[in-house]
Order: C-alpha cells, then sequence, then structure tokens
C-alpha cells in the first residue's frame, strides 16, 4: 500500500479487513502524518504515540471516542483553543463518559472507577469466572463446532462484567437481550455518520435503579458498594457520576475483552503447533495473551484534541487538530520490537504493548480482561482437543474469509466459526 492519498483508514473497507499494511506504509512516510481525508493527524510511531498519551495538558481527550466526527461545534482557531474546548466540550457525542474526561474531573471519575475494581472484588470475580467458562462450554460443547463469538465470547464477558458489578442474577437476560451481539451499537462506525443515540441508555437506567435502590435499602452487597462508592475527598457523587462510571466499565470492557477473545482463538485455531504449546506449557498463555494484545490490538486507537500548537516527532501540530493515536500500529513499530509482524510466543518485552493505552488513561479494566482471557483459553484447551478453524465457513488455509467489525476504532472478528473434538 503506497497510495495513501487515495486511502481513507476511516470508511475504506479494505483497511477494515487488514489495517497493517496502511499503518506500515504511512508510518514509513513518517511516525506522525496528516492524512487528507478528514484531516487528522495520525500518530503511527511507539515513542510518539507515548508522547501524546503522556502530555494531557497538550492534549485533551474531550473528542476520544468520536474523533473527527460529527466534528467540533465551533471553528477552533488560534495558538490555544483551550477556552473553546471547555466551553463546548458537552456538545461533544459520548461527553458524558470519563474516557472524554480531562484532569481534574477525570482524576476523581477515576478514582471513583477504581474502588469498583478492587483486588478482592477481582479475586471473587475469577471464581466466578471458572464456574461461568463452564456452564458457556456446556451450552454447545457436544456439537463438536460453535460460533465462536455468539457462543461464548460475548455471553461470557457480559456476564463476567456484570458479575462484578452485581447485577442480579434474576437480571442477567435483559442484559443478554440489551447488550448481546446483536446490538450494533454503531460507535466508531465507517459509515462516518455521527451516533443517532446513546448506546448506553439502556445502562443508565438499569443502573440508576439499582444505585437510588442501595442508597435507599443498603444490603450489603456489590452493589450497594457502587451506590456508597466516595470520591477521592470523601464527598457522595451523584447519581448519574456512579452510573457513567459502571456503564462505561460495563460496555466497554465487554467489547474489547470480546474481540482479544475472538483474536486469541483466531490464532489458537490457525496454528496447530501452538496449540500444542499452550496445551503442554500453560504458564505460556499470559504471554501469548499479551502478544495477541500486541499483534491484534482490540482497539485501533484513540483520540485526542491538540490545545496549543504543538510538535510531535518534529512534526508541527496547530491547535484545534484531532489527532489519532493508533496503538495497532505502534504496536508494531519496529523501532521498538523485533520481528513486529510475526507472533512470538515468548516475546520478552510483549507486555509494553500500548493495547490498553497509556498514562492517566491507561484502561482501568486490563487486570480483568486478561484474567477472562487466560480463564477461557484454559478451559477451552481442557474441554476440547484439536480446536480447528471451520473450512466451511472460513475457506481453507490458504484462502481464510474473516469478516472484521466495520469501525475505525476496534479491530477484531464479527464471527469465528470454530471445529473441535470434544474432550472425553
Amino acid at each position: 500500500m503506497t497510495d495513501l492519498e487515495n486511502v481513507d483508514f476511516f470508511g475504506d473497507p479494505e483497511v477494515v479487513a487488514d489495517p497493517y499494511p496502511y499503518f506500515a506504509a504511512m508510518r514509513d512516510q513518517c511516525p506522525v502524518k496528516r492524512e487528507p481525508h478528514q484531516d487528522v493527524v495520525m500518530v503511527t510511531g511507539y515513542d510518539e504515540a507515548m508522547a501524546v498519551y503522556h502530555d494531557t495538558n497538550t492534549f485533551s481527550s474531550c473528542n476520544s471516542v468520536s474523533g473527527p466526527f460529527p466534528g467540533f461545534p465551533v471553528p477552533l482557531e488560534g495558538d490555544d483553543v483551550s477556552d473553546l474546548i471547555e466551553e463546548h466540550r458537552d456538545e461533544l457525542p459520548m461527553n458524558d463518559q470519563i474516557t472524554t474526561f480531562d484532569p481534574p474531573k477525570h482524576t476523581d471519575h477515576r478514582a471513583l472507577l477504581l474502588r469498583l475494581i478492587t483486588p478482592k472484588r477481582l479475586k471473587e470475580n475469577e471464581a466466578f469466572m471458572w464456574q461461568l467458562a463452564d456452564r458457556q462450554i456446556d451450552e454447545f460443547l457436544a456439537r463438536g463446532e460453535c460460533e465462536f463469538v455468539a457462543d461464548f465470547a460475548s455471553p461470557f464477558t457480559l456476564l463476567v462484567i456484570a458479575d462484578l458489578l452485581g447485577v442480579p442474577e434474576e437480571d442477567h437476560e435483559i442484559f443478554q437481550r440489551e447488550m448481546g451481539p446483536h446490538r450494533n451499537r454503531n460507535v466508531g462506525g465507517t459509515h462516518k455518520k455521527g451516533m443517532e443515540r446513546n448506546p448506553l441508555s439502556f445502562l443508565y437506567e438499569q443502573f440508576s435503579g439499582y444505585v437510588e435502590d442501595r442508597r435507599r435499602n443498603p444490603r450489603g452487597d456489590v452493589l450497594t458498594g457502587l451506590a456508597t462508592a466516595t470520591f477521592p475527598d470523601g464527598s457522595t457523587p451523584e447519581v448519574i457520576d456512579v452510573v457513567r462510571v459502571a456503564a462505561n466499565l460495563f460496555a466497554a470492557g465487554q467489547e474489547t475483552t470480546v474481540r482479544l477473545l475472538g483474536a486469541s482463538l483466531q490464532l489458537i485455531g490457525e496454528r496447530p503447533e501452538l496449540q500444542q504449546l499452550l496445551r503442554d506449557h500453560r504458564d505460556r498463555i499470559p504471554n501469548f495473551i499479551e502478544e495477541t494484545l500486541r499483534i491484534e490490538s482490540p482497539v485501533k486507537g484513540d483520540f485526542r484534541l491538540s490545545r496549543v500548537s504543538t510538535e510531535v516527532g518534529g512534526v508541527d501540530v496547530p491547535a484545534g487538530t484531532t489527532v489519532m493515536v493508533l496503538n495497532g500500529a505502534a504496536n508494531r513499530d519496529p523501532r521498538r520490537f523485533e520481528r513486529p509482524d510475526e507472533l512470538v510466543v515468548d516475546r520478552p518485552d510483549a507486555r509494553h504493548h500500548v493495547s490498553f493505552g497509556h498514562g492517566i488513561h491507561t484502561c482501568p479494566g486490563a487486570p480483568l480482561a486478561r484474567a477472562e482471557a487466560r480463564v477461557s483459553i484454559e478451559r477451552l484447551l481442557d474441554r476440547m482437543t484439536d480446536i480447528r478453524i471451520s473450512e466451511a465457513e472460513h475457506g481453507p488455509a490458504d484462502a481464510r474469509r474473516y469478516e472484521y467489525v466495520p469501525t475505525f476504532i476496534l479491530r477484531g472478528l464479527r464471527s469465528l466459526h470454530l471445529e473441535y473434538t470434544p474432550t472425553p
């Protein structure tokens, strides 16, 4: 891919199917380069990505979800647009989500979120994962085949987060109906439209009811802990503040972990020697997960808006510029990783990837995602032998057909058909 002028990253289906030639071509020209179609500065280099992620004084996260669509509501002119950002940030899509907050508001809300994901709660949640993984596998194991995303990854990740947040078991079915894989939530779609509705409206309604009830009637359960969590200064958040934090964790954590699980099983199904290695050496699974995250980042990239005129990697970035930090490209930067396009199971620096972001916005659910992937792979290997890609659905090994979610933000399979032999 050399003719970057005619390739629109934000809408070209070929880039959705395989963004890595685009990333490499963009990085080869310059690790920081403005693309011509949406006027976005693309950051494809690892060091340059780290510089942007850690400079929160220069780069605002107000547009972190929507990027260039539908655009900032007013013209951003001058060498410092900080005041305009603060004046109009509430008009941007998803402006009520923690990912779009800047300090000091982000600091308080992230602290609130971390009070929900404590080591004790994660340990309890992992015990639930082992039981849930078996329960989910039981539903399709005897068939000898499955559509992995819909049959396992999506319901598993949804119910794991529901358990983490204390959603009553009697409500699990409605969460599966409203938040399952069939719901197209329209975030980052390649159709380039703004979001027609807030995809979190269902979660807002449900968690508002939970929080209000537990504040009136504490029960000593997880939802009561959620409802009574406080900001670092000891003040009690508004109900909607707690609800937004819970909803963001629920939706974002589920969607990205589904993509991680799909990529992991795709690699296992494609490579018998890798599958056997992981069966024989379970201690390799955690590093395999890190390497999967590096080579197939579930989040292609994250957006920022420059408050002031600056430079990144020696390239001028005027104030008001939309910047996209491409995690999937930085993770394959040959200046940072040897043989960057190869899956190396024992890569010593695999965990240095930026698939969970970096800096103050590092994904707080990263430990949860890692645990979900580890438990899932362990139980699938325990209960299946000869896991392989379905040639009937995806074609022969030398001519595979995979379909990826049509979004410029997420990277992941829409479906993954597997065949296997159930373990006696």
